[in-house]
């Protein structure tokens, strides 16, 4: 049987994601869920009306009812899903990838992404086309809803101490990258008291402004604007703003796990807790998490291992190194959004600039890289490296996503990308001349295991 799912939902160009995969893909989901109410939403990409109303038409075919959210962010519909109550949702989005992919991330009761493992449950219902026709009078209704954005973000608003915000007016420069945030993040930050220019904010799936992913690179305008304008801060969303980047006063770019640090730091003065993220974390998270009184739980890369341990667990917060954030409070989706506006009253009631709070977090270094496979067996080349890997002395391996080896002195994992033809190689030492003898070291390693394969 054919496997579709990676780490969160099926990603593809149009060769895969044609309209009956879609309707058929969909019909199998909802009856995966047994009918109920579905959600669904997008995110600006130019085939997101194809895809989404052939989603439509699959769950409808199941004898779901559905409800149109129409072009939002991926947390709004995460959020909307658990605040309804709804059996499920999709959502068409390919998040940071380029303007010709597009994706199903299928939303499961909870608000909590379906993560590979489950989504072989709706494989075989897709395989074996077991969901039964409908007679024409069983057919249930498909409504549209125009609040959702509204719904989300006053509901942010009830997490942020918004006269922080509002007392200090900090200037922000938003790059909402052509996609979600642009529908959002202005009037959220205009609201809240903030002075706000916008770079990339109109919708436009052609992506014309800068590639959606927020990398230091793809987001070089922004930096030179902060610095140019002397900014508080700029802020970065990807496509459907789930993932959030940030540049300080200085036109420093922020990796996402000192970040997500940041955040555990605030969370855990408010609340106590336990905090979930994955083994390609930085340790900044751990260091952070346990001077805060907190500990931390792993879990596999994929922000539904993350979402399901954390509900699993009562866990107060959980992210990830890219600059995802998961807020419970919210919802179980990570939430750009929140965690931008979390940032921002930070910044403001501490009256320190980000570059002061994010110097005051624990010193690591990172590199990172990415080893291309092509269409090899990543199985093999997982297999190989865990062999090559298993004859360094003086380290730990670590076998729940991919293999990261912990050192005295740093750590490395080489893992395959849940989305890409590729195997990610990070490293992280002490000093930057460590964590880059590392990388070089094992991502020639992982070069030379997938020739071989």
């Amino acid at each position: 049987m054919a496997s579709y799912f990676g780490t969160y939902g099926i990603r593809g160009k149009l060769d895969l994601l044609t309209p009956e995969f879609i309707s058929e893909m969909s019909a199998a989901f909802g009856t995966h869920l047994g009918g109920g109410t579905v959600l669904v939403g997008t995110d600006t990409r130019t085939s997101r009306k194809m895809v989404k109303n052939a989603a439509i038409a699959g769950l409808l075919s199941s004898g779901c009812e559905v409800i149109d959210l129409g072009v939002v962010p991926s947390p709004t519909l995460e959020f909307e899903v658990k605040r309804m109550g709804a059996a499920g949702g999709i959502i068409v989005t390919a998040s940071h990838n380029p303007p010709d992919w597009n994706a199903l991330k299928f939303v499961g009761r909870d608000g909590i992404g379906i993560s590979k493992e489950k989504g072989e449950t709706i494989e075989k219902l897709f395989a074996a086309k077991r969901h039964r026709p409908l007679a024409w009078n069983e057919i249930r209704d498909s409504a549209r809803c125009n609040s959702a954005i509204s719904e989300h973000l006053a509901e942010i608003k009830k997490h942020i101490k918004s006269s922080a915000i509002s007392g200090r007016k900090p200037f922000l420069i938003l790059d909402c990258g052509n996609g979600t945030a642009g529908l959002f993040a202005p009037r959220l930050f205009r609201e809240l008291g903030c002075r706000v220019i916008t770079l990339n904010a109109q919708p436009d799936g052609f992506f014309p402004g800068r590639n959606s992913e927020p990398t230091e690179a793809n987001i070089a305008d922004l930096i030179a604007c902060v610095k140019a304008l002397h900014a508080d801060m700029g802020i970065a969303w990807d496509g459907d703003a789930d993932r959030v980047i940030f540049v300080d006063e200085r036109g420093g770019y922020i990796w996402g796990d000192k970040s997500f640090a940041l955040c555990i730091r605030m969370k855990l003065r408010e609340k106590k807790g336990l905090v979930v993220t994955t083994v390609a974390t930085s340790d900044v998270t751990k260091e952070t998490a346990e001077k805060g009184g907190g500990k931390m739980e792993y879990v596999k890369v994929g922000a539904p291992y993350i979402s399901e341990k954390m509900l699993a667990l009562n866990a107060v917060l959980g992210g990830e190194e890219v600059g995802g954030v998961v807020w419970p409070e919210i919802s179980w989706g990570k939430d750009g959004l929140m965690t931008a506006a979390k940032i921002v009253e930070e910044m403001c009631a501490s009256h320190k600039p980000l570059s002061s709070l994010i110097s005051s977090l624990p010193s690591y270094f990172n590199a990172k890289s990415k080893a291309e496979c092509g269409n090899k067996d990543k199985g093999r080349i997982l297999e190989g490296i865990r062999k090559e890997f298993a004859k360094e002395k003086g380290a730990k391996a670590i076998t729940i996503d991919g293999v990261r080896l912990n050192f005295k002195d740093g750590w490395v994992i080489a893992r395959a990308s849940g989305t890409e033809n590729y195997f990610r190689v990070f490293a992280e030492a002490k000093s930057q001349k460590r964590a880059d003898e590392l990388l070089a070291k094992f991502k020639k390693k992982v070069e030379q295991i997938i020739a071989r394969v």
